[in-house]
């Protein structure tokens, strides 16, 4: 890393990555890191997730070792050899790196793939567009239940996707941000629940979870305030409704994104969802004061660009805090 942690040099390159990533998002020509990790967890886990419970276990807090430490060792050793030739230039390639752990133009575009055929009732290209970003099953959901998988997509990945990193990105530039995407590709790869990952994924669950604890409850709340500015918005009530229902869901983190989002929307999220052809029951969040329509994943969109920026606002805070002080 170039840059002191929660520094104002830190902070320039955060803003500069976000304003990269907003006018260009993942140019699919680009090499992106989260690639690569995904290939090394996967080489991985064909090698090491055999035998008996307790050795799977063992192998799984490895892999989130390796893969975690590894990618942070790598990111700060190339940016630190850079640093000793030209600073301007290690500046530079972190800001690139730091932008490709951000996601604030693509999961925009991915709930919009979604939401245009919707509105334009083609109910298969809605529900095969779903199918891409979602892991539960899309082929006979209705107009309703394509839009709640929507919109709860993008509250979990407002956290996943923007807010966590720039969070881990003010504290160790983009060896930590990128650190971050690895536990979070470990958890999406291996960390889910199933007979295959149950105990090879545990360490990855866990990991993830601690990662994401404080972004998840900083995020719900920077979006019920950022939502005062957000026409239509059922601002009143929203935190603590979010408060009691959060804990419900299976996810330590990401009923608080969700739960806030359905407050805001005025909608019921949760529910039943089917994986593989089994159902898979989840408390519900909000209540449906309006039925979930295509037009909800416009608005859900708004709300996700309103909490990354008041959370963005609050860290910026916390830099000038700290400046002030020393």
């Amino acid at each position: 890393m170039t840059f002191a942690p929660l520094s104002l040099e830190l902070l320039g390159l955060v803003v500069g990555a976000v304003l990269i990533d907003l006018a260009i998002g993942d140019p699919p020509w680009l090499p992106h890191p989260v690639v690569g990790i995904g290939r090394v967890i996967a080489r991985l886990e064909r090698a090491w997730n055999r035998g008996p419970a307790a050795a799977r276990r063992r192998r799984g807090l490895w892999l989130a070792a390796l893969v975690v430490g590894g990618t942070w060792a790598i990111a700060w050793g190339l940016l630190a050899a850079l640093a000793r030739w030209s600073p301007w230039l290690a500046g530079v390639v972190e800001l690139g790196l730091l932008a490709t752990a951000l996601a604030t133009r693509g999961l925009a575009q991915a709930a919009r793939a979604v939401g245009e055929p919707l509105r334009l009732r083609t109910l298969a290209e809605a529900r095969r567009q779903l199918a891409m970003i979602v892991g539960r099953d899309t082929e006979h959901l209705d107009e309703a239940e394509v839009t709640r998988g929507t919109v709860e997509t993008v509250a979990e990945n407002t956290v996943d996707g923007i807010t966590a990193p720039l969070c881990w990105a003010l504290l160790g530039g983009a060896p930590l941000a990128l650190a971050y995407k690895a536990v979070n590709t470990l958890d999406s790869m291996v960390g889910h629940r199933s007979p295959r990952y149950e105990d090879f994924g545990k360490a990855s669950a866990r990991l993830d979870d601690a990662a994401n604890w404080l972004p998840a409850r900083l995020t719900a709340l920077a979006m019920g305030l950022a939502a005062r500015a957000i026409p239509r918005s059922r601002v009143v009530g929203a935190l603590a409704a979010t408060r009691r229902e959060a804990p419900c869901h299976p996810s330590p983190n990401a009923g608080w994104p969700e739960a806030m989002m359905a407050n805001l929307l005025g909608v019921r999220l949760g529910g039943l969802n089917h994986y593989g052809g089994r159902p898979s029951p989840r408390p519900t969040l909000g209540r449906p004061l309006e039925p979930l329509a295509a037009g909800h994943i416009e608005r859900a969109i708004r709300h996700m660009q309103a909490g990354w920026l008041g959370m963005l606002i609050l860290l910026t805070s916390l830099v000038l805090i700290r400046e002030w002080l020393t």
